[in-house]
């Protein structure tokens, strides 16, 4: 469907009901998916969603209800339903919020890009994927290969009745390419950064900046080098992590374990618990003192950069955790209210028909300065691991276990052989805690993913990681005999 251009504020205005503020979130995207796999289209088509979610705060509690239709009946009938679940809510209430948690911002966003979405019609899409999969398939052992673009135009419109006024254009690129090689019993994929990994909020000129097909015949050729690779050896050794690995490694074990609506038990019986303790924040140790994290939704290009969060809060560059040390979490207002930890503009929701809870945007792991050879020529013995594989992590983000696609040792010094089916475990304190080096800016790479989970009713968003190349000493690395 075209996209419906409604009043925002005059629609605000057919709201009555006694609420202490109320606030109106219009979401308007349109996701346009590619896919080709082994020759043939499987994805090729375009799909729009357009609706309000109206918030309102009644006797300290907020009530949230969607709805597609936007209409001045629609609106206002909406307004009736939250007014009620906000009232009952307040009868059970364990938290009393006022308007202070939704501060009044004006402003506006647009993601950074010099070719829109019409810069490149539907065949040339096609065509250019065509291209990337024939390219994949370097050997007749290639049994599979599946190239991917997806674009996302998002608009976001929010108004409060205590004055925020503030308005959000993104524009989103996904591009994935995998190919899996087989011999006999062995099987073998290599992706384009692990998974739906290189994800930006970008224009077309992201096609312009890399050259596709030379990169789908290197994914290609390393599937089938894998194959005749040895297995990773087992044993405590160094892990030399590349950025595209290090994005799953702060999700897991730094992104989630810090949101804290999970630590106030929020999530406890779906998406789990935390290590983390409020009492922990100050004073915590996270990891060592190579360690800087920040939560920064001001990165041009990054996938979840932003100008404000969706209750209407300015977003800004704030460091989580400083050289090892834990100092603010991932809350919003309502949790900052509810914790007294310091937090940042992470309320955020994954579309009009949800409301917003604590989540990751941009979460970075900032360059150090060692050289990739001076990283290498530290280590005696280890494993250099690239692009995830598979992941698994307890319900407290504590104990880990993650499996990477591709690895070289390291012996002395230099990288030798490749190595296949490369894993590695750890416990989240300890493990940060054994960070050694940081790569300098020449090993930094920015990464995302689009399928975050996290809710009920379930929300899958999309979250951005950057990081360099990072080494930990004595890690519990194993393959996959």
């Amino acid at each position: 469907m075209n996209k419906i251009e409604i009043d925002l504020k005059q629609l605000l205005s057919a709201v009555d009901v006694s609420a202490d503020w109320v606030g109106l979130r219009e979401v308007y995207e349109k996701v346009t998916p590619r896919m080709i796999r082994d020759g043939v289209p499987v994805a090729n088509g375009t799909y729009t969603t357009q609706g309000v979610m109206v918030e309102v705060l009644v006797n300290g509690q907020f009530g949230y209800f969607g709805t597609s239709n936007i209409s001045k009946q629609g609106i206002s009938d909406a307004a009736q339903k939250a007014y009620m679940q906000a009232k009952l809510a307040s009868k059970h209430a364990l938290v009393s919020f006022t308007e202070a948690v939704r501060p009044a911002f004006q402003g506006k966003y647009q993601s950074p890009f010099v070719k829109n979405s019409d810069t490149l019609s539907p065949g040339e899409m096609n065509e250019m994927l065509l291209k990337m999969n024939e390219a994949l398939k370097v050997s007749d052992k290639i049994v599979s290969a599946s190239s991917i673009f997806q674009i996302i135009e998002t608009q976001f419109k929010f108004v409060s009745s205590n004055g925020s006024d503030i308005t959000q254009d993104f524009l989103l690129l996904e591009a994935d390419m995998s190919a899996t090689a087989v011999d006999g019993t062995n099987q073998q994929t290599r992706t384009f950064g692990g998974m739906r990994g290189n994800c930006k909020q970008i224009g077309l000129e992201y096609f312009d900046q890399i050259d596709l097909i030379g990169k789908a015949t290197q994914i290609g050729s390393e599937a089938i080098e894998l194959l005749d690779a040895d297995e990773c050896p087992s044993g405590e050794m160094d892990a030399l992590i590349a950025p595209d690995q290090m994005m799953l490694q702060i999700h897991e074990s730094v992104g989630h374990a810090l949101e804290v609506d999970r630590i106030l038990g929020d999530e406890r019986n779906y998406a789990g618990w935390s290590f983390v303790k409020l009492e922990d924040f100050g004073k915590l140790q996270y990891g060592s003192e190579h360690m800087n994290i920040t939560f920064d939704p001001t990165v041009s290009g990054e996938f979840a950069s932003y100008g404000f969060d969706d209750g209407g809060l300015k977003a800004e560059r704030q460091f989580i955790i400083k050289e090892g040390k834990l100092l603010r979490g991932l809350g919003g207002m309502e949790s900052q209210m509810r914790s007294g930890v310091e937090g940042v503009a992470n309320f955020r929701a994954s579309n009009w028909n949800r409301a917003p809870i604590d989540r990751m945007a941009n979460l970075n792991l900032e360059p150090g300065d060692a050289s990739r050879d001076e990283m290498i020529a530290s280590v005696e013995k280890g494993v250099y691991m690239e692009s995830n594989r598979s992941w698994s992590i307890d319900d407290y983000r504590n104990k880990f276990q993650f499996g990477c696609e591709y690895g070289k040792l390291i012996e002395n010094g230099k990288l030798t052989k490749t190595v296949k089916n490369p894993n590695y475990r750890g416990i989240s304190n300890p493990f940060w805690n054994s960070l050694k080096m940081v790569g300098n800016q020449d090993t930094f790479g920015i990464y995302g993913t689009p399928n975050c989970g996290k809710g009920e009713p379930n929300q899958v968003i999309r979250v951005g990681h950057a990081s360099p190349l990072c080494l930990f000493e004595n890690i519990q690395v194993f393959g996959g005999a």
